[in-house]
Protein backbone atom coordinates (compact mmCIF):
# COMPACT_ATOMS: atom_id res chain seq x y z
CA UNK A 1 0.00 0.00 0.00
CA UNK A 2 1.25 3.31 -1.28
CA UNK A 3 2.48 5.72 1.74
CA UNK A 4 0.38 8.98 2.62
CA UNK A 5 0.94 11.47 -0.37
CA UNK A 6 3.84 13.92 0.18
CA UNK A 7 2.76 16.70 1.89
CA UNK A 8 5.86 18.64 3.70
CA UNK A 9 8.60 20.13 1.32
CA UNK A 10 11.91 20.82 2.09
CA UNK A 11 14.62 22.49 -0.39
CA UNK A 12 18.43 23.30 0.00
CA UNK A 13 19.45 25.33 -2.14
CA UNK A 14 18.33 29.10 -3.14
CA UNK A 15 19.69 29.46 -6.33
CA UNK A 16 17.02 29.05 -9.61
CA UNK A 17 16.16 25.63 -9.52
CA UNK A 18 15.83 25.99 -5.57
CA UNK A 19 13.61 29.21 -5.98
CA UNK A 20 11.76 27.68 -9.35
CA UNK A 21 10.49 24.65 -7.69
CA UNK A 22 9.87 27.00 -4.66
CA UNK A 23 7.79 29.30 -6.25
CA UNK A 24 6.08 26.50 -7.99
CA UNK A 25 5.40 24.06 -4.62
CA UNK A 26 4.39 27.78 -2.92
CA UNK A 27 1.78 28.96 -5.30
CA UNK A 28 -0.28 25.42 -5.50
CA UNK A 29 -0.04 24.46 -2.01
CA UNK A 30 0.73 27.45 -0.16
CA UNK A 31 3.62 28.54 1.56
CA UNK A 32 3.61 26.67 4.16
CA UNK A 33 3.86 23.68 1.93
CA UNK A 34 7.70 24.11 1.63
CA UNK A 35 10.69 25.76 3.49
CA UNK A 36 14.17 26.37 2.79
CA UNK A 37 16.58 24.32 5.05
CA UNK A 38 19.96 26.47 5.72
CA UNK A 39 22.87 27.01 7.96
CA UNK A 40 23.11 30.11 10.16
CA UNK A 41 25.21 31.90 8.35
CA UNK A 42 23.02 31.92 5.20
CA UNK A 43 19.85 32.33 7.35
CA UNK A 44 20.86 35.61 8.32
CA UNK A 45 21.86 36.44 4.86
CA UNK A 46 18.74 35.59 3.49
CA UNK A 47 16.05 36.32 6.77
CA UNK A 48 15.11 39.85 5.57
CA UNK A 49 15.81 39.87 1.90
CA UNK A 50 12.86 39.58 -0.91
CA UNK A 51 12.54 37.45 -3.57
CA UNK A 52 11.14 37.87 -7.00
CA UNK A 53 9.99 35.18 -9.60
CA UNK A 54 10.12 36.77 -12.98
CA UNK A 55 9.13 40.30 -11.21
CA UNK A 56 6.32 38.92 -9.13
CA UNK A 57 7.69 38.85 -4.75
CA UNK A 58 7.52 35.62 -3.21
CA UNK A 59 7.90 34.93 0.61
CA UNK A 60 9.79 31.83 1.74
CA UNK A 61 9.83 29.99 4.89
CA UNK A 62 13.16 29.77 5.97
CA UNK A 63 14.80 27.16 8.37
CA UNK A 64 17.82 26.84 10.41
CA UNK A 65 19.31 23.49 9.45
CA UNK A 66 19.48 22.18 13.10
CA UNK A 67 15.95 23.27 13.61
CA UNK A 68 14.58 21.26 10.55
CA UNK A 69 12.07 18.38 11.00
CA UNK A 70 12.15 15.74 8.66
CA UNK A 71 10.51 16.28 4.98
CA UNK A 72 8.06 13.81 3.19
CA UNK A 73 10.13 14.90 0.12
CA UNK A 74 13.56 16.95 0.34
CA UNK A 75 14.65 18.68 -3.17
CA UNK A 76 18.58 19.06 -3.37
CA UNK A 77 19.39 22.29 -5.35
CA UNK A 78 22.71 23.87 -4.50
CA UNK A 79 25.77 23.67 -6.78
CA UNK A 80 27.63 20.89 -6.51
CA UNK A 81 30.40 22.86 -5.06
CA UNK A 82 27.83 23.20 -2.20
CA UNK A 83 26.80 19.42 -1.99
CA UNK A 84 29.41 18.88 1.01
CA UNK A 85 27.80 21.37 3.10
CA UNK A 86 24.55 20.25 1.85
CA UNK A 87 24.94 16.76 3.35
CA UNK A 88 25.14 18.00 7.02
CA UNK A 89 22.64 20.71 6.55
CA UNK A 90 19.74 17.82 5.38
CA UNK A 91 20.61 15.79 8.12
CA UNK A 92 17.18 16.52 10.42
CA UNK A 93 15.06 16.89 7.26
CA UNK A 94 15.27 12.90 6.76
CA UNK A 95 13.08 10.79 8.49
CA UNK A 96 11.89 6.94 7.85
CA UNK A 97 9.82 8.20 4.77
CA UNK A 98 11.23 10.67 3.14
CA UNK A 99 12.22 10.84 -0.63
CA UNK A 100 14.81 12.83 -1.73
CA UNK A 101 15.22 14.44 -5.47
CA UNK A 102 18.34 16.00 -6.61
CA UNK A 103 18.37 18.08 -9.43
CA UNK A 104 21.96 19.11 -9.07
CA UNK A 105 24.50 18.52 -12.39
CA UNK A 106 26.40 15.93 -13.51
CA UNK A 107 26.06 11.86 -12.61
CA UNK A 108 27.29 11.46 -8.96
CA UNK A 109 25.05 13.90 -7.00
CA UNK A 110 22.55 10.64 -5.92
CA UNK A 111 25.57 8.31 -5.25
CA UNK A 112 27.00 10.84 -2.96
CA UNK A 113 23.89 11.52 -1.12
CA UNK A 114 22.74 7.97 -1.50
CA UNK A 115 26.12 6.73 0.40
CA UNK A 116 25.05 9.21 3.33
CA UNK A 117 21.46 8.61 3.75
CA UNK A 118 20.63 5.69 1.58
CA UNK A 119 20.31 4.82 -1.89
CA UNK A 120 16.87 3.64 -1.06
CA UNK A 121 15.86 6.84 -0.43
CA UNK A 122 16.97 8.54 -3.31
CA UNK A 123 14.75 9.15 -6.47
CA UNK A 124 16.84 10.00 -9.85
CA UNK A 125 15.75 13.33 -11.31
CA UNK A 126 16.89 15.42 -14.00
CA UNK A 127 16.11 18.94 -14.49
CA UNK A 128 16.06 19.93 -17.91
CA UNK A 129 14.26 22.44 -20.26
CA UNK A 130 14.31 25.33 -18.56
CA UNK A 131 16.44 28.63 -18.97
CA UNK A 132 16.50 29.82 -15.36
CA UNK A 133 18.41 32.23 -14.65
CA UNK A 134 18.97 34.10 -10.95
CA UNK A 135 21.06 37.38 -10.62
CA UNK A 136 21.05 38.36 -6.78
CA UNK A 137 17.82 38.07 -5.47
CA UNK A 138 15.69 37.55 -8.86
CA UNK A 139 14.73 34.89 -10.84
CA UNK A 140 13.43 34.73 -14.65
CA UNK A 141 12.50 32.25 -16.64
CA UNK A 142 10.32 31.92 -20.14
CA UNK A 143 10.49 28.11 -19.95
CA UNK A 144 9.86 25.76 -16.64
CA UNK A 145 11.31 22.96 -18.77
CA UNK A 146 10.49 18.95 -17.39
CA UNK A 147 12.13 16.78 -14.33
CA UNK A 148 12.61 13.30 -15.56
CA UNK A 149 12.88 10.70 -13.15
CA UNK A 150 13.42 6.98 -12.71
CA UNK A 151 14.38 4.20 -10.66
CA UNK A 152 17.06 1.92 -10.81
CA UNK A 153 15.77 -0.72 -8.14
CA UNK A 154 11.96 -2.24 -8.17
CA UNK A 155 11.75 -2.12 -4.89
CA UNK A 156 11.55 2.37 -5.25
CA UNK A 157 8.51 1.85 -7.29
CA UNK A 158 6.25 2.89 -4.45
CA UNK A 159 8.64 6.21 -3.83
CA UNK A 160 8.20 6.96 -7.60
CA UNK A 161 4.37 6.70 -7.49
CA UNK A 162 4.34 8.93 -3.97
CA UNK A 163 6.67 11.75 -6.49
CA UNK A 164 4.54 11.27 -9.23
CA UNK A 165 1.53 11.81 -7.92
CA UNK A 166 2.80 14.89 -6.45
CA UNK A 167 3.85 16.22 -9.69
CA UNK A 168 0.65 15.16 -10.94
CA UNK A 169 -1.23 18.20 -7.94
CA UNK A 170 0.99 20.82 -8.48
CA UNK A 171 1.01 20.23 -12.19
CA UNK A 172 4.91 20.13 -12.20
CA UNK A 173 5.81 18.72 -16.03
CA UNK A 174 7.73 15.54 -15.85
CA UNK A 175 8.30 12.10 -17.63
CA UNK A 176 9.33 9.20 -16.31
CA UNK A 177 12.10 7.44 -17.96
CA UNK A 178 12.57 3.64 -18.19
CA UNK A 179 16.22 4.07 -18.39
CA UNK A 180 17.42 6.86 -16.16
CA UNK A 181 21.39 6.20 -16.64
CA UNK A 182 20.94 6.88 -20.35
CA UNK A 183 19.04 10.25 -19.26
CA UNK A 184 21.29 10.81 -16.31
CA UNK A 185 23.72 10.49 -18.91
CA UNK A 186 22.89 12.36 -21.91
CA UNK A 187 21.60 15.74 -19.88
CA UNK A 188 25.69 15.34 -18.19
CA UNK A 189 26.63 15.26 -22.32
CA UNK A 190 24.59 18.40 -22.44
CA UNK A 191 26.14 20.49 -19.31
CA UNK A 192 29.43 19.48 -20.23
CA UNK A 193 28.88 21.18 -23.85
CA UNK A 194 26.82 24.61 -23.40
CA UNK A 195 27.95 25.30 -19.87
CA UNK A 196 31.36 25.27 -20.15
CA UNK A 197 30.89 26.62 -23.56
CA UNK A 198 28.88 29.86 -22.73
CA UNK A 199 31.36 30.34 -20.18
CA UNK A 200 34.20 30.09 -21.86
CA UNK A 201 33.38 32.11 -24.84
CA UNK A 202 30.80 33.99 -23.00
CA UNK A 203 28.14 34.42 -25.11
CA UNK A 204 24.68 33.07 -24.96
CA UNK A 205 22.55 29.99 -25.97
CA UNK A 206 21.88 31.73 -29.34
CA UNK A 207 25.69 32.19 -29.58
CA UNK A 208 26.42 28.61 -29.21
CA UNK A 209 24.26 27.33 -32.41
CA UNK A 210 25.48 29.53 -34.78
CA UNK A 211 28.30 28.15 -37.20
CA UNK A 212 31.42 29.46 -35.59
CA UNK A 213 34.16 28.14 -32.38
CA UNK A 214 31.68 28.41 -30.07
CA UNK A 215 29.12 25.81 -31.79
CA UNK A 216 32.20 23.86 -33.22
CA UNK A 217 33.90 23.48 -29.71
CA UNK A 218 30.61 22.40 -28.08
CA UNK A 219 29.67 19.39 -30.33
CA UNK A 220 33.24 18.25 -29.97
CA UNK A 221 32.95 18.36 -26.19
CA UNK A 222 29.96 16.33 -26.19
CA UNK A 223 31.13 13.90 -28.44
CA UNK A 224 34.33 13.12 -26.36
CA UNK A 225 31.22 12.69 -23.40
CA UNK A 226 29.61 9.97 -25.78
CA UNK A 227 33.25 8.01 -26.09
CA UNK A 228 33.44 7.87 -22.46
CA UNK A 229 29.62 7.36 -21.24
CA UNK A 230 30.14 4.28 -24.25
CA UNK A 231 33.43 2.88 -22.36
CA UNK A 232 30.97 3.08 -19.03
CA UNK A 233 28.62 0.78 -20.54
CA UNK A 234 26.10 4.01 -20.94
CA UNK A 235 24.75 3.71 -24.67
CA UNK A 236 24.98 7.53 -25.67
CA UNK A 237 24.97 8.56 -29.43
CA UNK A 238 25.02 11.07 -32.43
CA UNK A 239 21.05 11.44 -31.87
CA UNK A 240 21.37 12.03 -28.33
CA UNK A 241 23.48 15.54 -29.13
CA UNK A 242 20.68 16.13 -32.29
CA UNK A 243 17.73 15.78 -29.02
CA UNK A 244 19.64 18.21 -27.13
CA UNK A 245 20.65 20.85 -29.66
CA UNK A 246 16.92 20.94 -30.55
CA UNK A 247 16.34 21.58 -27.00
CA UNK A 248 18.83 24.09 -26.55
CA UNK A 249 16.87 25.64 -29.60
CA UNK A 250 13.53 26.03 -27.93
CA UNK A 251 15.15 28.40 -24.76
CA UNK A 252 15.84 31.95 -24.63
CA UNK A 253 18.43 32.91 -27.07
CA UNK A 254 19.82 35.83 -24.81
CA UNK A 255 20.06 33.58 -21.75
CA UNK A 256 22.90 31.60 -20.03
CA UNK A 257 23.24 28.58 -18.02
CA UNK A 258 24.61 28.02 -14.98
CA UNK A 259 28.73 28.70 -15.48
CA UNK A 260 27.58 31.39 -18.15
CA UNK A 261 25.84 33.40 -14.97
CA UNK A 262 29.14 32.22 -12.82
CA UNK A 263 30.97 34.32 -15.22
CA UNK A 264 29.08 37.25 -15.03
CA UNK A 265 28.75 36.82 -11.42
CA UNK A 266 32.05 36.00 -10.80
CA UNK A 267 31.80 32.75 -8.76
CA UNK A 268 33.60 29.52 -8.45
CA UNK A 269 32.04 27.25 -11.55
CA UNK A 270 31.52 23.57 -11.61
CA UNK A 271 33.65 22.85 -14.23
CA UNK A 272 35.53 19.84 -11.95
CA UNK A 273 31.89 18.17 -12.27
CA UNK A 274 31.73 18.86 -16.02
CA UNK A 275 35.60 18.60 -17.82
CA UNK A 276 36.93 17.20 -14.59
CA UNK A 277 35.03 14.07 -14.55
CA UNK A 278 35.36 13.73 -18.18
CA UNK A 279 39.05 14.19 -18.12
CA UNK A 280 38.99 11.33 -14.98
CA UNK A 281 36.74 9.05 -16.86
CA UNK A 282 39.20 9.29 -20.09
CA UNK A 283 42.36 8.77 -18.30
CA UNK A 284 40.81 5.37 -16.48
CA UNK A 285 39.84 4.50 -20.39
CA UNK A 286 42.71 6.04 -22.57
CA UNK A 287 40.68 7.96 -24.25
CA UNK A 288 41.87 11.19 -26.14
CA UNK A 289 39.76 14.27 -24.50
CA UNK A 290 41.41 17.49 -25.91
CA UNK A 291 38.63 20.18 -26.50
CA UNK A 292 37.29 19.10 -22.45
CA UNK A 293 41.04 19.67 -21.35
CA UNK A 294 40.85 23.31 -23.34
CA UNK A 295 37.81 23.87 -21.67
CA UNK A 296 38.91 22.86 -18.27
CA UNK A 297 42.25 25.35 -18.48
CA UNK A 298 40.45 28.05 -19.61
CA UNK A 299 37.87 27.65 -17.12
CA UNK A 300 40.48 27.78 -14.64
CA UNK A 301 42.28 30.58 -16.09
CA UNK A 302 38.84 32.92 -16.15
CA UNK A 303 38.45 32.02 -12.38
CA UNK A 304 41.86 33.64 -11.36
CA UNK A 305 40.62 36.66 -12.70
CA UNK A 306 38.09 37.25 -9.97
CA UNK A 307 41.10 37.47 -7.44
Amino acid sequence: MMKREIAKVSIIGMGALGLLYGSHIAKNLGIEAVDFIMEEDRLKKYKDQKFYCNGEEMQFALTRDSEAEPADLLIVAVKYTGLEKALISMKRCIGPDTIILSVLNGISSERIIGMQYGMDKVIYTIAQGMDAMKFDNKLQYTRMGKLHVGIVDNGQQDKLNRVISFFDKINIPYEVEEDILHRLWSKFMLNVGVNQTCMVYNTNYAGTLVSGEPNRTMISAMREVIAVANAEGINLCESDINYYIDIIGTLNPEGTPSMGQDRINRKPSEVELFSGTVIQLAKKHKIYVPVNEFLYRRVKEIEKEYL
